[in-house]
């Protein structure tokens, strides 16, 4: 039982190493714009260049874990984040701000390629080793994806005060611990390239998407669209509170720790109803859609900082509902030997959503009411598309809700 306790924390690193890589920034961005004097779409970048490539080398490390075995990748992609780590803190040290910056943008590609291989890896291991408790430590995952960004802009917020730069020396140290635990407490296992050829491999996989595309794409796309927002709206609250209500340093990185921490605790809850009750996952997930897509229409009414920070508090929690559903319903939808590239593409979506959202959002900052009428339209049409690929399930939920069914 230790030795599984043991093994849930390391893996939770993962994605906690993955969060670091954008929500410790997120709080510190103005001062990095100010520092190297960058334009809005050039600091939306420094987010983007973690987040692209790692969307574009997971399917690759996916397929890589089903054939060489997860541990080798998980650790290379570990070796990855501390390389990249380090040229971003030396970064700060060149005088020039267009050299730095370039340097930042270099250490920030090889930080993402290094992310490709973190969560979507820990959920796949997680789909492998974990049966009876699977939607459980999923949701482990979840919640330590979540106190990631909860206690993320916190330390970038404290590190911002000495030197922005400051903050990329804290990847190592955490991106080590998980590496040292990973060697240590998953065992090697037989690669894939023991069991079948790469023609057989890819007919396989073929058959399982022309199979389940109906029900994979939908939970894809939705996940996609909540990091999409997510990102957007985190990107959009740092330069609000600084530049709008004058609230900066060590404050700064508290106030977003009431949206984060809501989606923390709703994840920890979710996970464990979903152990208990699997049944209810379409539910969950239908609930979390509903919600978020009323507080974004709130949104566009209320404009005071309070009802902003209500209902961004609530659309998070509402996260925390959507995503370890769908962690759950994608993990344990394939076998072991296909489930690598399957959840690495959903990992593919999610880094698309957090890539896209700073970017799009700083477009849309100009004008208060359309940085959440789009989101509420993304958002409806999203589910909408959710709800349709899966109405025989929902046309069942929302019968056994009316008065007098059982």
């Amino acid at each position: 039982m230790k030795k599984e306790r043991l093994l849930i924390f390391y893996l939770g690193l993962l994605p906690f190493v993955m969060v670091l890589g954008n929500s410790m920034l997120i709080p510190i961005l103005p001062d990095i714009r100010r520092s190297l004097n960058l334009s809005g779409f050039e600091t939306g970048l420094i987010l983007s260049m973690f987040s692209i490539p790692a969307a574009i080398i997971i399917p690759f490390i996916g397929f890589l874990s089903d054939r060489w075995g997860r541990r080798l990748m998980i650790l290379l992609s570990l070796l990855f984040v501390i390389t990249g780590s380090f040229i971003c803190g030396l970064s700060g040290l060149i005088p020039s701000n267009r050299i730095s910056f370039s340097v930042l943008l270099t250490g920030r590609i090889i930080q993402g390629i290094g992310a490709a291989g973190t969560t979507p890896l820990a959920m796949a291991l997680v789909g492998d080793i974990f049966t009876d408790n699977r939607s459980k430590v999923l949701g482990v995952l979840e919640v330590y994806n979540g106190a990631g960004k909860l206690v993320a802009p916190v330390l970038g917020a404290l590190a911002a005060l000495k030197s922005w730069y400051l903050a990329f020396y804290l990847f190592p140290v955490t991106a080590a611990i998980s590496y040292w635990g990973i060697k240590k407490h998953v065992p090697k296992a037989k690669s894939g390239k023991d069991f079948f050829s790469i023609n057989e491999y890819t007919i396989k996989i073929l058959k399982t998407f022309n199979k389940k595309r109906n029900f994979l794409f939908p939970l894809y796309l939705s996940g996609g669209v909540s990091m999409f927002v997510m990102f957007g709206i985190l990107y959009y609250l740092s330069f609000l509170i600084e530049e709008t209500y004058q609230i900066d340093g060590f404050f700064k990185g508290v106030t977003y720790m009431f949206p984060l921490g809501a989606m923390t605790i709703v994840s920890y809850w979710t996970g464990k109803r979903l152990k208990t009750c699997r049944e209810e996952l379409n539910g969950l997930l239908f609930l979390g859609n509903i919600l978020m897509v009323g507080c974004f229409i709130a949104l566009i009414l209320f404009h005071s900082f309070s009802f902003l920070l209500f209902f961004i508090t609530l659309a998070f929690g509402s996260m925390g509902f959507i995503l370890p559903s769908i962690n759950m319903a994608v993990t344990s939808s394939v076998p072991d030997s296909e489930r690598g590239f399957v959840v690495s593409l959903y990992g593919t979506f999610r880094f698309l959503g957090v890539a896209l959202g700073p970017v799009v959002f700083e477009n849309w900052m100009d004008e208060d009411e359309r940085i959440f009428i789009y989101p509420a339209l993304i958002l409806l049409a999203s589910f909408f598309y959710f709800v349709f690929s899966n109405r025989r399930e929902y046309f069942s939920l929302i019968q056994s809700l009316r008065p007098g069914q059982r």
